[in-house]
């Protein structure tokens, strides 16, 4: 008979420690042999709960595998499960050493929706909106390599079993590098979106 537990933990699922550097070979190897294993054409034979059991756990474990693979997705899901994941307000605030670019940045999308809506010619705004995207872009794979120093950081608390204050002083650091890189990340979107 398949188990359910109460609540599903991602890595203890796929039979992985809880942390941020994931052998990607090993992690697909482990979910396909759990596929396999879970894989509702198994249980045609057994009995409706069984079946049900195996349906949900498969889907389970379709969502612990597709947020584990990805590298920010498995920072968010680590910091929710240790109950430490804040959206502050620097996701909606710019963080304090961009405040003039994106203040520049607001004024050249702000000009560039009025040229747009006057049939004005928008080619200089353009241009100057795709150097602010290429800079914040660059921004963003900044924030990205923080984040993987950041994650090192975090497996490292887990090898020495470091105590308490040093585990919560890692999942501060990445929470504050999540929501940077939340901000920025809509701000090149956001460019995106007015440049087509």
């Amino acid at each position: 008979m398949l188990q359910v537990p109460e609540k599903s933990d991602y890595f203890a699922m796929l039979e992985i420690p809880r942390k941020l550097w994931i052998e990607m070979s090993g992690l697909e190897k482990k979910f396909l042999q759990l596929s396999w294993k879970l894989h509702p054409d198994n249980y045609v034979n057994a009995t409706p709960e069984e079946r049900e059991i195996s349906l949900k756990r498969s889907s389970e474990l379709n969502d612990a595998y597709r947020t584990l693979r990805e590298p920010v997705a498995r920072v968010e899901y680590l910091l929710a499960i240790e109950g430490a994941r804040v959206e502050g307000k620097s996701k909606q605030q710019a963080p304090p050493e961009l405040l003039e670019e994106v203040f520049e940045l607001n004024e050249w999308l702000d000009e560039l929706r009025e040229a747009k809506a006057a049939s004005s010619d928008t080619a200089a705004l353009k241009h100057k909106l795709e150097s602010a995207q290429k800079s914040f872009q660059a921004k963003l794979e900044e924030v990205d390599a923080e984040l993987q120093g950041a994650a090192k950081e975090w497996d490292a608390t887990i090898d020495a079993k470091a105590d308490e204050a040093k585990r919560k002083s890692v999942m501060a650091k990445l929470n504050e590098l999540l929501n940077r890189r939340s901000y920025i990340r809509n701000l090149v979107v956001n460019v995106q979106k007015e440049l087509l």
